[in-house]
């Protein structure tokens, strides 16, 4: 969030500025706000990179969960039919 905020914001300080926009080469005075929103770029960038590698990282490891919310226990699941999980009202059995 901090790196999209630091991308766009400055933005708004440069348009009350006057700032044209859509041109290849703007004057100094507007070097501050445009090296602020580069940089929120590059912590976007980096941010981006990082949630790669951990959703890479949890693809590639092969950790057992420590704690399931699901556990197997409950009768949906330990039927032996092809319905998971059983129909409405499909088991005699209370939970």
């Amino acid at each position: 969030v901090l790196g999209v905020n630091l991308t766009f914001f400055p933005q708004h300080f440069l348009g009350l500025k006057g700032m044209p926009r859509r041109y290849c080469d703007y004057p100094d005075c507007y070097s501050v706000w445009h090296w602020v929103s580069s940089y929120g770029a590059l912590i976007s960038f980096g941010s981006l990179l990082y949630f790669i590698f951990i959703v890479w990282e949890a693809m590639v490891s092969q950790r057992g969960v420590v704690f399931s919310s699901h556990t197997m226990a409950e009768i949906e699941w330990s039927s032996s039919s092809n319905f998971f999980p059983l129909p409405s009202h499909g088991s005699s059995l209370l939970p």
